[in-house]
């Protein structure tokens, strides 16, 4: 498969910019694989179309404030970007401009936090130190910006921006700090409808996967099957393999909310043969013609051209229909991406 079979023309005006005004009144197409038929509906009516034969598995990593701004001693302006936490206050981190740093240097993010330059990985990754006394999430809540990714531009004043983000750009059931990026799908569920699912007796189960580059570097392999995906941290609790394994054995659908929790899932089956609990990592790359062992049907936004998520969603729902779905899409005027509108995929 050649890169340009997953590409498309956007309008930039669909790339949303804000969320919508209530997380569950955002736009949901329903892609029925078997009757190959699109409807056109909202995520509030999800709850209609899920019954007591399915389980539910959502990623409750928490996203950080990650992107830290910071001068040199010289004045310069340095963007740092946490990657991952290594222990030891050590962090894998992007800098920007990385040619206006060097090994020892230490940017000056504000008194309470500074960042020590500690030596050049691969991949234009940074090995740094944080320097601070008390809490580190403390911290970078208080100095820390959300990550949004960098199609969204808005023009509002800063602590606007800053207060719209800190709580849109964070899932409802978000508990495990450890995210640069938000499980987008995620974004849509508010408590009021986990628990309408609940009472309709679905079952509901969670996973952690922290978000990291893995999930949005972008493919620049002309072949599909040369692209290595990064290494992203997951965890399965007891409780969650223990409430999957039964509901499979049971015959229920299993529900994903976000191509994360799938790759979570897929990747644990793929290393034990079943579900259990597990902290691990996963590098799988889901292209089609991939079988899924475990998901069956998934909730997920609208994703960028050329992407490993478009790639995803291809191998689940075929990719000649999702792009038909894209371009129905287009044509009706859904927001993309991780503000916008999501597609149910049965």
């Amino acid at each position: 498969m050649k890169l340009e079979e997953f590409d498309y023309n956007l309008p930039e005006e669909l790339i949303a910019q804000t969320p919508s005004e209530r997380r569950e009144n955002a736009r949901m197409m329903v892609l029925d694989k078997k009757s190959q038929t699109i409807e056109h509906k909202h995520f509030y009516d999800i709850v209609d179309y899920l019954d007591e034969n399915y389980i539910v598995v959502l990623n409750n990593t928490k996203v950080i404030p990650a992107r830290l701004y910071g001068h040199k001693d010289t004045g310069a302006l340095i963007e740092v970007f946490l990657l991952k936490d290594c222990g030891n206050k050590q962090w894998e981190a992007l800098i920007k401009p990385s040619k206006r740093v060097k090994e020892n240097q230490i940017i000056k993010i504000a008194d309470i936090l500074s960042v020590k330059i500690l030596n050049n990985l691969e991949d234009g990754k940074w090995l740094i130190e944080l320097i601070y006394d008390g809490i580190l999430y403390e911290i970078l809540d208080k100095v820390g910006n959300v990550p949004l990714p960098p199609y969204i531009e808005r023009k509002m004043t800063d602590d606007e921006r800053k207060n719209l983000d800190y709580e849109r750009y964070q899932t409802v059931y978000a508990k495990k700090e450890g995210s640069v990026a938000a499980p987008t799908a995620g974004l849509h569920f508010t408590n009021e409808i986990l628990d309408k699912l609940k009472h309709k007796g679905i079952d509901i189960a969670y996973v952690t996967l922290n978000v990291g580059l893995g999930t949005f570097r972008p493919v620049k392999c002309e072949e599909v099957t040369e692209h290595k995906m990064d290494s992203e941290e997951f965890e399965i609790t007891q409780e969650t393999a223990d409430l999957i394994n039964k509901a499979k054995s049971n015959g229920k659908k299993l529900l994903a909310i976000g191509t994360t929790t799938v790759r979570t899932l897929e990747t644990a089956y793929q290393q034990f043969g079943k579900i259990k609990a597990c902290k691990s990592a996963s590098k799988l790359f889901i292209y089609p013609p991939y079988e899924f062992k475990v998901v069956d049907e998934l909730i997920t936004n609208f994703h960028l051209p050329k992407s490993t998520l478009l790639m995803l969603v291809s191998a689940l729902e075929g990719k000649d229909f999702i792009f038909k779905a894209y371009k129905e899409a287009i044509k009706e005027k859904y927001y993309f991406y991780s503000y916008g509108d999501c597609m149910f995929l049965k």
